[in-house]
Formats: C-alpha cells, structure tokens, sequence
C-alpha cells in the first residue's frame, strides 16, 4: 500500500530535493506538490528530469485548507513561514516540517534521527533538524552522553556551501559573482540554528551550553556542510572515536573516520560522516562531522524522518551512494 505524499516549497532547494527522494521512494507516492512563484507550472516545467509518471503533477498554490486526502506533508518553506498555516493542517495528516519554526516548538519531536530515532517513531508533527545541526550535533552526541567534554565550552567553525541559504530571495550574496572564489562569515552570534544546537548540547549533556559559539561561513560551492568543533576535555583521540563506534553502532547513517571527513564523501546521500582528533595534554578535543546540507542536512533527514514516523524500514529509499567526483 502507498503512502500518500505532499510537499509544500517544492520549487526549492530542500523541496525539490525531497522531491528526488520521493520519487525514488519504494512506499511513498507523490500526489500533491505546492509552492508561490511556481504555482499552476508542472513539475516537468520546472524539474525536466522528473520521472514520466510524475511529469504532469501541477504545483498548487499553498493552502492548508484545501489539501488533498494526503499521509503525510512535507513542508520547506523559509524560517517564519509555516507556523501559522501548518497549524491548519488536519491533525490526521503527519508532517515533517523542513524549515525552523518548529524546532523545539510544543507538540512537535524534534526529529534528530541518528541521535533519538525513538523519540520519532509514531510522531504525528516531526521538526527537522537545521543543515548545521545536523553536522554538529552528531558529533557531539558521543562525547557528551559519555562526558568526554565540557558542555558549556565548545565553539563551532563550520562551512557550508552555497545551496544552504535556499533559492528564494534576491540577496546578492549567493549570486554566482559574489560567491565565487569568495570566502564569508555571517549570522556572527545570533545565528537562527544556536538556540536547537545549545539545547540539544543540554539535553544530550545534562550541563549547561552558555558557552557556546558558532560561527558559519559561507564556501563557493553547491553542497556540503563541514564543522570543526573546538573542545574542552581530557578523552584521547582513541577515547573519542571509540565512543562515537559503540554510540551509532546500529545506525545505518553515521560513519565513524579515523582521518578528517571531507564534504565530498556525502554529496547526494544521507550520510553524515565524523571523526575526532585530541590532544589530553592541552584538554583539546576536535570533533569533525560531514553531512550533505541538502541530504542529512534536509531532504534526506526529512525523509528518515518520515519512515521512523511510517513505521517503514529506516533506510527506505535513501540507500543510494554519494555522488562521485
């Protein structure tokens, strides 16, 4: 039996992305695609590569109270744009919301799926985690269930590429004159993703994550995420990664590296990658983690997501290889 789909912001990045995996999907069946811009176009209109039997689906105009008879709703839409219409969907319609307005948000599981895939299974209103978190949080979540470093003293170096800041908007900055051969820090200090990473720290923890810095820059490529985390506590290089073996054991997406990942390794899959390096004599512990930001980061945790919701086998329709060169 197919698991009826809808997916609200197909036109973007993390929509269409979904999109892809939707298609490919051995349970779900796409029968509902929404967005602004694009609504009354067919998807072969704006994704010409879309399978035949998808290629006549028309993009809707965005409105919740007027869906199709649907399972389950993905929904990527900026930050600030979906809380008050996905209030509007029938309770009985499960969601993934992509986006941030319902990270840590009352009534919704916070859809860490590598770190607390029991908290997901069964949920009826699931919030995706953000594309840094994704990277971040995975790391960490090693060390800190096994106390190997401080909560309240990390700080987050990471880099992303250029996909991550969506296809909406006309914000200079991601045109392809201004990112190339360029190198940018920006959302210093109040960055939207601080406030789910610094609770997750807590939670995972038991401390307090006041300490906490993250600085984003922003790299001339398409896709990728990758964080170096600074650290303190006295575990050894070895400590570090055997911890992060016995923590995702069982999970089929966490790949553990003794060298340093790099953004490639996850291009196109729902892989996250991580690896530490420490030195006890300094009290220095570097965690490092890879994700896609339109796979782990989005789409691809989205879809994870969705099958712990389903009661579907994990990896459902996200098995396929990282995309290489």
């Amino acid at each position: 039996m197919s698991i009826r789909i809808g997916i609200v912001g197909i036109s973007g990045f993390g929509g269409g992305e979904a999109m892809r995996l939707v298609a490919n999907h051995p349970s779900f069946e796409l029968v509902y695609a929404a967005g602004e811009g694009s609504a009354g176009s067919r998807l072969v209109d704006r994704f010409p590569g879309v399978p035949a039997r998808l290629a006549g689906l028309v993009i809707e105009k965005w409105d919740p109270a007027i869906l199709p008879q649907l399972d389950l709703l993905f929904a990527s839409l900026p930050t600030g744009s979906s809380a008050q219409a996905l209030a509007r969907v029938p309770r009985e319609v499960r969601i993934v919301d992509i986006g941030g307005d319902h990270r840590y948000a009352e009534g919704w599981a916070y859809g860490l799926a590598d770190v607390w895939p029991a908290r997901i299974e069964g949920q009826a209103r699931v919030a995706n985690p953000g594309c840094f978190p994704a990277a971040t949080l995975n790391a960490l979540a090693p060390l800190l269930v096994n106390g190997l470093i401080e909560p309240g003293n990390i700080v987050i170096d990471a880099k992303t590429g250029i996909s991550g800041a969506g296809r909406g908007g006309a914000d200079n900055r991601f045109g392809f004159a201004e990112s190339n051969e360029n190198l940018a820090p920006y959302g210093l200090l109040q960055h939207v993703h601080m406030p789910e990473m610094a609770s997750t720290i807590e939670r995972l923890s038991g401390g307090n994550a006041a300490g906490l810095v993250f600085t984003p820059h922003l790299v001339p490529m398409t896709r990728g995420v990758l964080v170096t985390i600074y650290c303190r506590g006295s575990a050894t290089t070895g400590q570090c990664l055997d911890a992060a073996r016995r923590f995702y054991a069982d999970r089929a997406f966490v790949r553990v590296t003794d060298t340093p990942p790099q953004t490639k390794w996850a291009t196109g899959s729902n892989l996250s990658f991580v690896s530490y390096a420490a030195d006890p004599k300094r009290n220095l512990v570097i965690a490092m983690g890879v994700v896609d930001n339109l796979g782990k980061g989005a789409a691809g945790q989205a879809i994870q997501n969705a099958n712990l919701i389903c009661g579907l086998p994990e990896t459902a329709g996200l098995e396929g290889l990282p995309v290489w060169p």
